[in-house]
């Protein structure tokens, strides 16, 4: 009853999952470095434009005080306005003789707005952009460049 032992075998080293993982991890370098080399991850930074140059040619014109009582007179609300018309400075003296139809423009407006109006948070940006394109519809095409707000007291 004796049993042949056999000795005991050394284990095999598996040298595949080895090489597996090398070959791998050289596939997954090799294909960052060129991922990152050639700008498909972390591109390159845009090349900084330097900002717009602002055109310097235009003037002010300035718009009188307006007081406009809002309601029935017997409320005793008033608005207090004024502004100033950025026009193309080779145009100034134009503008500057329809000063008073500017005038008549931005009365005639503020006095159509309802006074309800006048307190929502984005009432004086509608406002604004209204009488800017009133005033460049009388002014023509190109002479008005923005409208600027310098004054507004609602009592």
């Amino acid at each position: 009853m004796s049993a042949i032992e056999t000795p005991p075998q050394p284990k095999k080293r598996a040298f595949f999952p080895l090489i597996a993982g090398l070959l791998g991890a050289i596939l997954l370098g090799g294909g960052s470095f060129y991922a990152v080399f050639s700008g498909l991850v972390l591109g390159a930074q845009p090349q900084r434009q330097a900002p717009p140059q602002i055109d310097m040619d235009f003037a002010y014109i300035p718009l009188e005080n307006i007081t406009i009582s809002l309601a029935a007179p017997s409320s005793g609300r008033l608005l207090r306005f004024s502004g100033q018309i950025e026009v193309a400075a080779r145009s100034e003296s134009d503008m500057a003789r329809l000063q008073p139809r500017f005038l008549d423009v931005v009365n005639t407006y503020l006095r159509a707005i309802d006074p309800q109006d006048l307190s929502e948070p984005a009432a004086l940006i509608r406002i604004r952009g209204q009488i800017l394109r009133r005033l460049q519809i009388v002014a023509g095409e190109g002479h008005i460049r923005d409208f600027l707000i310098t004054e507004f007291i609602l009592n």
